[in-house]
């Protein structure tokens, strides 16, 4: 059997140098000495697909021979782990973390209490931010144009005056200014001040220029909309080590 086992992990490996090997749903469990760990990331670096651990501390995840997994979560500190061919054979990794003590922050439960809820909003209205507000308001139309010319209706210059003065150029700065503040606060809504100090070693005067940073790579916004806590987190990651670059240049 040892011997049919080396067999394949040479084949396996002959292949993989030839082309690229094909994904199977590689099951396993992260644990914690004896104990089951929920809610841990799982990332194939490669593919860059997301997962999580379940009650029981397993998971399942698109994998091949050479991948590398990352498991990644607030309490327990980063892990990278090379699919080997032993590992892919029985569709099973096993991995063993090490915890990570962090502050959280307060969690304050809202029981889907807003103003659609309460019926002050229609649902499926489009509501707008403030900056949003102000931009529509200075570009739109007059709205006696919707009714037409033959009702007498007629286009107001306001969105020609405020683009030669400069106002809607201003006010488009405006709402990206507020867009970035809204994905600066779901950063930090998500990741406390310890995370970026004593996980990704971010020193503690650049941690707000490090959230600037973040938000400036697209795939980053991409994972942050879609609310993907993993991908983001490990995106982070990459992130900082370039980010640890520039300030040693800096520097």
């Amino acid at each position: 059997m040892f011997k049919v086992l080396c067999l394949l992990i040479i084949l396996m490996t002959t292949q993989m140098e030839s082309q690229e090997m094909p994904r199977i749903a590689l099951k396993g469990s992260v644990m914690v000495q004896d104990d089951v760990l929920e809610g841990v990331d799982v990332v194939n670096k490669k593919t860059k697909e997301t997962t999580r651990t379940n009650a029981q501390g397993n998971f399942s995840i698109l994998a091949a021979f050479g991948d590398t997994l990352v498991f990644t979560g607030l309490q327990i500190k980063d892990i990278y782990r090379l699919v080997q061919a032993q590992q892919f054979l029985q569709g099973f990794i096993s991995v063993q973390a090490n915890l990570r003590s962090y502050q959280l922050k307060e969690v304050v439960v809202q029981n889907g209490i807003n103003a659609r809820a309460l019926g002050i909003i229609p649902k499926g209205q489009k509501t707008y931010t403030p900056a949003e507000r102000k931009l529509y308001t200075a570009t739109d139309l007059n709205a006696s144009f919707n009714a037409g010319s033959m009702a007498g209706g007629s286009v107001s210059v306001d969105p020609l005056l405020n683009w030669i003065s400069g106002r809607t150029k201003m006010l488009k700065k405006e709402l990206n200014a507020e867009k970035n503040q809204f994905y600066i606060l779901q950063i930090e809504n998500l990741f406390t001040p310890e995370y970026f100090v004593t996980k990704l070693k971010i020193p503690v005067l650049y941690v707000k220029g490090f959230e600037y940073y973040c938000i400036e790579n697209d795939s980053f916004i991409v994972a942050l909309k879609s609310k993907n806590v993993a991908l983001a987190a490990f995106l982070m990651g990459d992130l900082a080590l370039k980010y640890k670059e520039i300030i040693a240049r800096e520097n």
